[in-house]
């Protein structure tokens, strides 16, 4: 019995013929996300052609593991960053101090990161006014330091894509943006790859009810794509509804290659380029 079956996972997918990365996963960050240790989980992820993982934090624990993980696998590279939700909740719950205390902290461990992220704006679970506020000074703070020390700025954007544009055309868009499970439609797609940003899609595509989605994959220029699991979440079909992890994002890469009618290698070597180039440079025993 495999580790997959002892721990009710579902199957490995195909392997891929060429290697990928998986540019957004939290499954490695904490035990409470995955039911698979960081080894096994990278393990399982290589024997399908997953070679590559962007391990993103999303509060102060997560992200000093995300480091850990970081420096202990040469595979992973981390993002840390404050979610927007948790600023809200933060700031709105215990006060402006705690807050600004908790994004100093943050601030202290973005020169040993590769990404500053996730950051942004999320007004699906977040919102009221005073929620939506804390979020706007915290991805304001985040687009800053990602500028201040050269680091690609991973943006959360559920339910804002008008504010998403608005604060970073404010602000002045670092040079490597990557928008994390891209949500929105073709127009939008088109808004953020107008100003040089990466779309990254996640097993939300293969979803039957995601027409929107793929027209907006279809409308990415393909040196603008980016693929990703989000794992423990959006699981792609035909395993919806069950634990995501890093293992199954060939699913998803499949399923964009035969949307955007490009040979399976050839996707692969591509969203391989772009993720390097998004995330400034490869990384592991071939970089």
């Amino acid at each position: 019995m495999t580790i997959i079956d002892e721990l009710g996972l579902p199957g490995l997918p195909e392997a891929l013929p060429r290697g990928i990365v998986d540019n957004h996963t939290h499954t490695l960050t904490t035990t409470n996300y995955s039911k698979l240790r960081p080894a096994d989980s990278l393990e399982l992820a290589a024997s399908v052609g997953v070679t590559h993982v962007v391990d993103v934090g999303y509060d102060v624990a997560s992200s000093r593991h995300a480091l850990a993980l970081a420096d202990e696998f040469p595979q992973v590279v981390a993002a840390v960053a404050l979610h927007p939700n948790d600023a809200a909740t933060i700031a709105t719950r215990d006060g402006d101090e705690p807050f600004e205390a908790t994004l100093a902290e943050i601030e202290s461990m973005v020169p040993e990161a590769r990404a500053v992220g996730e950051t942004g704006l999320d007004y699906y679970r977040t919102r009221d006014a005073d929620g939506k506020l804390a979020q706007e000074r915290s991805f304001r703070r985040h687009i800053g330091w990602a500028k201040e020390h050269g680091k690609t700025l991973v943006v959360h954007d559920r339910d804002a894509h008008d504010d998403i544009l608005r604060v970073l055309d404010d602000e002045g868009a670092p040079e490597r943006v990557v928008m994390h499970c891209f949500s929105g439609d073709a127009d939008f797609a088109r808004a953020c790859t107008e100003r040089g940003f990466w779309l990254s899609y996640p097993g939300v595509v293969t979803f039957g009810n995601a027409e929107a989605l793929r027209e907006a994959a279809r409308a990415t220029p393909l040196e603008r794509v980016l693929v990703e699991t989000d794992a423990p979440f959006l699981t792609p079909a035909p395993e919806r509804g069950k634990h995501n992890a890093p293992y199954l994002l060939p699913h998803t890469v499949r399923f964009l290659a035969d949307l955007l009618d490009v040979e399976l290698a050839e996707f692969c070597d591509l969203v391989t380029a772009n993720t390097f180039a998004a995330f400034g440079g490869r990384w592991g025993d071939d970089a």
